[in-house]
């Protein structure tokens, strides 16, 4: 398995920023594509739109996916990512400030792999995302997408 690229969907700057700098905090560097809506996500995840013709065998190890996004909501890109054979076995952490039980409900319903509410203290912030990096960067072992 070649590099281990995580997929940030998020269309706030400011939680891409802090996503980064608590990632960077915790040592955790590995390359990160930014998608800043459903359809940016979608496009790099099949190699579609701006993203035509990039390999699919460079999947990420993890995306992490937020709810509430322009063109194409979080849910949408969830059951989109879940339908297709190249991306059923892909791992789907929700990193959303919806506190909606009705979008947890829906985010497992639709094979998310966890779900986590993006804490609003940059302290609990940076925790979070370094469990979420040890577990699926280090800890994890992945199915082989695309199989």
């Amino acid at each position: 398995m070649g590099e281990k690229i995580i997929l940030l969907v998020e269309d706030n700057p400011d939680d891409v920023e802090l996503t980064i700098r608590a990632l960077k905090k915790n040592k955790i560097l590995n390359r990160m594509i930014v998608a800043k809506d459903g359809v940016e996500a979608l496009d790099y995840l099949f190699g579609t739109g701006a993203h035509a013709g990039r390999s699919l065998k460079e999947l990420p190890i993890v995306v992490l996916l937020d709810l509430k996004l322009p063109k194409i909501d979080g849910l949408e890109v969830l059951k989109r990512i879940r339908q297709n054979e190249l991306t059923r076995l892909l791992p789907v952490v929700i990193l959303t400030s919806s506190e909606e039980e009705k979008d947890k409900i829906n985010g497992y319903k639709l094979g998310a792999n966890s779900y986590i509410r993006k804490p609003v203290d940059f302290a609990q912030f940076t925790e979070a995302i370094k469990a979420v990096g040890l577990y699926w960067l280090i800890w994890n072992e992945t199915a082989p997408v695309g199989k």
